[in-house]
């Protein structure tokens, strides 16, 4: 039953669709077995609103024809994706969206309806916002509510959250299996010139940045050098494991990282068994990302010496 579909909310164009007139509608209105919830949206069977009554009456409410203009507003009261099947004209956004999706929460009580043509909607609690160019493929089905896809998601939300906010929500979709960074990064070509774009770009390119393992040495050995360090072995094994640097005479070992997000379960064991492994010979090791090493070097430089520094003191007592 549709109903069932759209967590107990339909609008009035839906029970026209299903053959109802206006006066089977204000019938079930008098007896009960209707509830307004918005202009032109009602709760079957039951009035209480869950925050999936909430998000599904706000995205009705700015479908087209949801509402006839002489009905009164009432006061307010991990699945898949799916293609709706026909293109909805709005869907939950931003950050109602990160929210459906778990990877953020909404801003105060209001709900974000992105909707797909222009329109001046006023609505007690919703943010309308009129995209006239959003695309239909940008909208699938979660719960049974229009939502768009955590890509767009991500990218509307670039402009209003902090960068510790935006990094946590790409960091908590790649933990559901919504989008992962490489993904991301990927789909990001299809939205260019979109404001956002260079924020978020910015941010995951920092964490999926990779150098070669050639390009790896050359920027490294030199940041080594000036921390003070004498140059390093590479490639080396150390405790049953090949290292990318080691410093034998200081008992340091230096790890990199490339995909610092998108790591399998098997990939985190691993290097938290060479960490321990390690720590537990008694030798110091430390990790770098490669966007730190290629661009950030002062910082990996200071960190090199001052490690350097205290693991001499260490062996001089």
């Amino acid at each position: 039953m549709l109903a069932g579909r759209q967590h107990g909310i339909v609008s009035r164009r839906d029970l026209l669709g299903l053959g109802f007139d206006s006066r089977s509608i204000e019938h079930r209105l008098a007896i009960g077995r209707l509830h307004p919830v918005r202009r032109g949206v009602y709760a079957v069977g039951w009035p209480r609103l869950t925050p999936e009554r909430r998000w599904m009456s706000a995205v009705l409410v700015c479908e087209p024809d949801a509402a006839p203009s002489h009905e009164p507003e009432a006061a307010p009261s991990h699945e898949p994706e799916a293609a709706p099947s026909h293109e909805p004209e709005a869907a939950l956004s931003h950050h109602s969206a990160a929210a459906l999706w778990g990877i953020g929460k909404e801003r105060g009580d209001w709900i974000d309806v992105s909707v797909r043509r222009r329109c001046y909607l006023r609505q007690l609690g919703i943010r309308a916002r009129s995209r006239p160019s959003l695309p239909a493929k940008d909208i699938v089905l979660r719960n049974g509510i229009p939502v768009t896809r955590p890509a767009r998601v991500l990218l509307d939300q670039a402009t209003e959250l902090t960068l510790v906010e935006l990094e946590r929500a790409i960091n908590d979709a790649d933990k559901l299996d919504l989008i992962d960074p490489e993904t991301l990064r990927d789909e990001l070509d299809g939205y260019a010139g979109e404001p956002g774009i260079r924020v978020l770009r910015g941010l995951i390119d920092r964490r999926t940045f990779r150098l070669s393992d050639s390009d790896l040495e050359i920027f490294f050995r030199p940041i080594a050098i000036a921390a003070g360090l004498p140059d390093p072995l590479t490639k080396a094994p150390v405790n049953g494991f090949v290292v990318d640097f080691f410093w034998p005479d200081l008992g340091l070992v230096v790890e990199t990282d490339g995909l610092r997000y998108h790591r399998t379960a098997f990939a985190q064991t691993r290097d938290h068994l060479r960490d321990q492994t390690h720590t537990a010979s008694g030798l110091a090791h430390l990790r770098f990302s490669h966007y730190q090493v290629r661009y950030k070097p002062a910082h990996v430089r200071r960190i090199l010496a001052k490690t350097a520094q205290a693991l001499s003191q260490r062996s001089q007592h």
